[in-house]
């Protein structure tokens, strides 16, 4: 019988997640104002919305990669997937197949490859990073078997036309993280299953003993990954129009490093779902900005790995801080 109701793990105190989270939003906030004063053309309507677009897509990854570090594990996986699901969709929708079980069927994918990825984590005794970077590496290759290392092109105009619309003067993209972020707000704070990833990433064996199937646990970590990662890739195949195995190349790191900036810990235990998101337009408009101001790209990538090397440590201080 399971016993954990009040959470097992150290999850941050309320106080402590809100400022942290108004910090978050604080700087996205400044870097705006920055970037509006330095060109004209941050604040035109489609620089915006091309910002929001692209941020959406990474801020869902980050949610789905929060679930698996909350657990004290990885995923390298996700980029792979968003890519390998957008060839999936565009496949079957060429082959006719209606466009609702097109959809259904790409985010079933997902959750077959998170459930693999924790079979084999529990089952097998893998380390999370051997099998999700496993999976990475076959992923894009089936993916370029399949479309014999080209693209397949989507016609379906219902199916294209959702990335390119806009709702309330909001791109729909965007829209689709409050459709992923409310949920798993609920889920990880406010249900005893989001206790439950709290105490295996706290403690995998004190979680046992009171009562988590610690398995089970895993596995919808794992799960809600790639199924996060398969609802980007059919946002990426719907907003680009083709399917292609080499799309998202890098996408896992940006999403890891989403979470990160947004106060999870590598160290597991510790996470929340505003804080992932805020990372994600936080590194959008880092890289938009440099875009706009003709910075050099490999800076863009140099910024990124300082923010994680600083936030980390940070996190290292804290965690000795509290021993």
């Amino acid at each position: 019988m399971e016993t954990v109701e009040s959470g097992t793990g150290p999850t941050p105190k309320r106080g402590v997640s809100i400022l942290f989270g108004l910090t978050l939003l604080g700087l996205l906030v400044v870097l705006w104002l920055l970037l509006g004063l330095a060109t004209s053309a941050f604040w035109t309507p489609n620089n915006i919305s091309n910002l929001l677009r692209q941020g959406a897509m990474t801020a869902i990854l980050a949610v789905g990669q929060t679930f698996v570090i909350i657990t004290a594990g990885i995923d390298l996986s996700v980029g792979a997937v968003v890519g390998f699901t957008s060839v999936i969709v565009a496949w079957l929708l060429a082959a006719g197949v209606p466009l609702w079980l097109a959809l259904v069927a790409t985010l079933l994918i997902g959750v077959l490859i998170g459930a693999f990825h924790a079979f084999g984590i529990v089952r097998m005794g893998l380390p999370p990073f051997i099998i999700t970077l496993a999976t990475l590496t076959s992923l894009r290759g089936i993916g370029l078997l399949i479309t014999n290392g080209s693209t397949i092109s989507i016609t379906n105009e219902a199916f294209t036309n959702f990335s390119r619309a806009d709702f309330l003067g909001v791109p729909s993209l965007f829209w689709m993280v409050i459709v992923v972020a409310v949920p798993a707000y609920v889920f990880l704070h406010l249900s005893r299953f989001g206790r439950y990833l709290f105490a295996v990433g706290s403690n995998s064996e004190a979680a046992r003993l009171s009562g988590v199937n610690v398995n089970r646990t895993i596995y919808l970590a794992y799960i809600l990954s790639s199924t996060c990662a398969a609802f980007v890739g059919l946002l990426l195949a719907s907003r680009i129009g083709i399917g292609n195995a080499t799309q998202a190349e890098g996408w896992e790191l940006q999403a890891i490093a989403s979470s990160v900036i947004g106060g999870t810990s590598l160290f597991g235990a510790v996470g929340s779902v505003h804080g992932p998101l805020l990372g994600a337009f936080i590194l959008a408009t880092i890289n938009n900005g440099a875009n706009l101001l003709n910075v050099n790209s490999f800076w863009q990538r140099i910024i990124t790995g300082v923010l994680i090397i600083v936030i980390v440590y940070f996190d290292q201080l804290r965690r000795r801080g509290s021993r």
